[in-house]
């Protein structure tokens, strides 16, 4: 059976190879003969049968890898014969060679990804530190490029922060001294050192502000060399205004400590040089040193209430009262006084019951401030009116002080509650240590969070007034 079947298999592939190759024996017959002619077919049949066999070899091949491509997978290719032997070990040579390569490969893109996703953390943990600094923050890189800034540089400078990425820094900043720095703390090239300037930058509005600026190099991880510059400016304008506030506060304390002093100390010599001969001159001196000593004792509680109200440090006992109550006791203290001066005190006063949250002795103490001022400026035979008034609507009450005195000049009046302040015309009519407003403004406005203000026309009097929350 088997001899059967190649027979018939050697016999059909004679058959096509001869009808193959007819048109070649035919012309090859002519030339060398019939039996030439017998070799030459018989020979041209074996290099067929060796080309087909060739041909399912390099397809066998061919599907073994196909297949391995299709699985994605490295599989070793088999030869059917040995003659395909070297082929095939040369190509699972290459295959393995190829998924070593691919598999360094996959292993470093993991690295590489890892390690990008560790810096882009690192990066977000280093904006969201400068992103919520108050100071203004820029960065910058070896080309002066700008890649790095917080919203507080961004309004200093008055620039887009999100158009200022990766652009040069003369490009993004208006200010050319702040430029100068940057590129000169880059070109020390110092990796370490760092430098602190104070400079004035002037804002969109106009307004000038005073920074310390420190800059820093950023050094390279890996060669340590100079990569940009970090620059922080520090706002310092309120810091200088507090400071000058300061020495312009104990300058006025110590003149108007001063003074008074100087006054006892001058009878109190008088006094023991038997200058004052007669009981009439001592009770006279008397009463004067004992004048100044209250205005001292005054001067002093004034500059200690005020700093310990600035400070945080008074105790507040804020309970419900009514600023009617408080506005006639004021008054009845102060009625001698105006009766003095035959002033006459009027009262337009809105019922009890209307409540304020506030510290009674304070408030009191600010009420009788006020009312001691319009006695103090209001000439003989003036007038003095206090009202309050509710505003339901707006939950306010609010306290107003009228006299008929003297007045405050236009140009005096943005500055009446600063401290030390007097007002220059009106300094002969009455003595003071321009405390008493500042204490008012204070206690109105920073203890009970109120709104003090004053209105006043020069010849004509005065008003002073302030607002409270109703309480509910």
């Amino acid at each position: 059976m088997r001899r059967g079947r190649l027979l018939i298999i050697v016999s059909i592939g004679l058959t096509i190879a001869g009808l193959l190759c007819i048109p070649f024996v035919v012309a090859q017959a002519k030339a060398v003969g019939f039996a030439g002619t017998i070799l030459l077919l018989l020979a041209s049949t074996a290099g067929i049968m060796n080309t087909l066999c060739t041909r399912r070899e390099l397809h066998a091949l061919i599907k073994q890898v196909q297949d391995a491509a299709a699985k994605k997978q490295v599989c070793r290719i088999d030869a059917i014969s040995k003659d395909f032997i070297p082929l095939a070990d040369a190509i699972n040579d290459l295959l393995s060679s190829s998924a070593q390569t691919v598999s360094d490969a996959t292993l470093r893109a993991k690295e590489l990804e890892i390690q990008l996703k560790v810096a882009t953390a690192e990066r977000q943990h280093a904006e969201a530190i400068i992103y919520s600094i108050s100071d203004a923050v820029l960065v910058t890189d070896p080309f002066d490029d700008l890649v790095l800034a917080n919203e507080s540089a961004a309004r200093t400078f008055d620039f887009d922060l999100a158009r200022a990425g990766r652009s040069p820094v003369e490009q993004v900043l208006k200010d050319d001294k702040v430029i100068a720095l940057i590129r000169e703390m880059r070109q020390s090239n110092s990796a370490s050192g760092r430098r602190i300037v104070e400079h004035s930058v002037k804002g969109a509005n106009g307004a000038e502000r005073t920074f310390k600026i420190t800059l820093s190099c950023v050094a390279d991880k890996q060669d340590q060399n100079p990569a940009g510059v970090v620059a922080v400016l520090h706002d310092m304008t309120k810091e200088k205004e507090v400071a000058e506030m300061k020495n312009d506060f104990v300058s006025n304390v110590s003149h108007e400590l001063r003074t008074p002093l100087a006054s006892i100390k001058a009878y109190i010599e008088m006094l023991i040089d038997g200058e004052a001969d007669d009981e009439k001159t001592k009770t006279e001196f008397y009463e004067v040193i004992q004048n100044e000593a209250n205005r001292l004792s005054r001067l002093i509680d004034n500059i200690l209430n005020i700093s310990r109200i600035e400070s945080g440090l008074v105790k507040i006992n804020k309970q419900s009262q009514s600023l009617t109550v408080i506005m006639k006791e004021a008054l009845e203290v102060i009625a001698p006084q105006a009766k003095g001066k035959q002033i006459t005190l009027s009262e337009q006063l809105t019922p009890v019951f209307y409540q304020t949250i506030a510290d009674r002795d304070m408030l009191y103490q600010a009420v009788l401030n006020l009312l001691s001022n319009a006695v103090k400026y209001t000439p003989e035979g003036g007038a003095i009116t206090v009202q309050t008034e509710v505003n339901e609507a707006k939950k306010k009450v609010m306290a107003r002080i009228s006299d008929t005195g003297v007045g405050i000049p236009p140009k005096d009046l943005p500055f009446v509650f600063d401290k030390f302040y007097r007002v220059e015309a009106n300094s002969r009519m009455a003595k003071g240590t321009g405390l008493g407003l500042s204490l008012v403004k204070h206690i109105i406005e920073t203890v009970h969070h109120g709104r003090i203000f004053v209105e006043s026309t020069q010849g004509k009097g005065s008003t002073f007034g302030f607002e409270l929350d109703l309480a509910e």
